[in-house]
């Protein structure tokens, strides 16, 4: 079970606005995140990970209290190991596609399986500069799974892929989210591409 209750105080173009979650999400549950641009959608994301810190709140995970600013407890986003798949893919520009994954795991087997997931075995030397986007963002998916993370947040995880591309891929996704048990948290733009692989739905419309 992640409890989270948290608010944050959010920069927009009208002046201020606050981001306030309280929400709990079980164990091994998928949930799509959706709202309008500039809700804070990313930001709650980013304070589950530790990359960002609210103004205040608590998050625990499994009993384990990874926030809890009353008593000045914030775990580092490594203490954390929440598995992040960010918008721009944030990928090490020097790094080929393997070594992003070994970079994580040293389970040669676990790496050669999450290549064949996302179809890129035969680009497993390439460094980013020669992928293009939607192969970019698959290598950010697999590197965010390759430490096998108890939670995976995700931010518009699908937005370069090809319907066909992007339809295998969340095929594939699902058994391994349900192996692993993995509790999901996916922010989306297009809630209707998750059709099927969410059990739950969460709205951030800034509003408080």
């Amino acid at each position: 079970m992640i409890s989270i209750n948290i608010e944050k105080k959010l920069k927009v173009y009208s002046g201020q606005q606050w981001l306030k979650i309280n929400r709990k999400f079980a164990t091994g549950s998928i949930t799509k995140i959706h709202g309008p641009s500039g809700a804070g959608k990313t930001t709650f994301l980013k304070i589950i990970a530790g990359l960002v810190q609210p103004e205040k709140g608590t998050i625990k995970v499994d009993n384990i209290t990874w926030l809890d600013t009353t008593s000045n407890i914030s775990l580092s986003p490594q203490k954390r190991m929440a598995g992040f798949v960010f918008q721009n893919y944030a990928l090490f520009p020097n790094m080929t596609v393997r070594q992003h994954l070994e970079y994580a795991t040293n389970d040669t087997q676990w790496i050669d399986r999450l290549l064949t997931i996302g179809k890129l075995e035969t680009l497993s030397t390439h460094k980013p500069d020669h992928l293009s986007g939607g192969q970019q963002q698959r290598l950010a998916i697999l590197r965010a799974l390759a430490v096998k993370p108890k939670l995976l947040l995700m931010d518009e995880p699908f937005s370069a892929l090809d319907p066909k591309m992007k339809t295998a891929l969340i095929a594939e996704l699902k058994l391994l989210f349900a192996e692993l048990k993995l509790t999901v948290l996916i922010v989306s733009h297009n809630p209707m591409e998750l059709e099927g692989l969410c059990d739950g739905e969460m709205v951030i419309d800034g509003d408080g």
